[in-house]
């Protein structure tokens, strides 16, 4: 785990800030390190306010390395085309409106936080396999060694810089939440709560007529 405690039960937790290194094998480390911190959060023995904290500011840093240096580089070496840049940019602003809603949650130990958490993980997670499977494979396949590590200097400055300076308090948050939607990368917060009454509502059908089949 490339996460470290300080103090009693971890009133502060400081992230590893690695400075080279081939982008996939970076990125599939922060991968593995929003799992240990969204685990973190679930846990009741740990300071979940300082796990908030720290993932937030990962997930941020992250995100906004990618689409400033990864995301950009990987396209213009033909690896990835614009279809899998936006969709990415996409998910990013999913996990975003996710973590905006986990951030504004009063307190760590409600039913408003628990399920703002399991939100968050179901997007972070959908996100990382999607990511591995349309982003990362090319990489590994079409561009050079060279590049990846150029790449992943390049990323992990980014990414270190905004983790030292701090990128996700909930006004950040939800500036670049704002900035997703400005540049049509996600669609205003009525449409999607629009979206999502009708995908509640589809949802809620389907599982009746499940239901009624068992009956059957």
């Amino acid at each position: 785990m490339h996460i470290r405690h300080s103090g009693g039960m971890a009133n502060s937790i400081f992230v590893f800030r690695p400075t080279s290194g081939d982008i996939v094998e970076l990125i599939l480390a922060d991968h593995r390190l929003f799992e240990d911190l969204l685990r973190e959060c679930r846990r009741t023995d740990r300071d979940r306010e300082a796990s908030r904290k720290a993932l937030a500011e990962l997930l941020v840093a992250h995100a906004e390395a990618e689409e400033s240096h990864v995301y950009p580089k990987l396209r213009r070496k033909r690896a990835i085309g614009s279809h899998e840049e936006e969709h990415g940019e996409e998910e990013h602003a999913d996990i975003t409106e996710a973590l905006l809603e986990f951030l504004e949650a009063k307190g760590t130990d409600t039913q408003k936080y628990d399920d703002a958490l399991e939100k968050l993980s179901t997007v972070v997670g959908h996100h990382a396999v999607e990511e591995e499977l349309t982003i990362l494979n090319p990489a590994l396949t079409e561009v050079s060694g060279t590049v990846r590590a150029e790449l992943g200097a390049a990323w992990a400055t980014a990414r270190n810089r905004l983790l030292d300076e701090g990128c996700a308090s909930i006004p950040q948050v939800r500036a670049i939440l704002e900035r997703a939607v400005s540049e049509g990368t996600i669609a205003p917060a009525d449409a999607r709560e629009e979206a999502e009454e009708i995908k509640t509502k589809a949802k809620k059908k389907a599982e009746k007529v499940e239901e009624d089949a068992k009956k059957d």
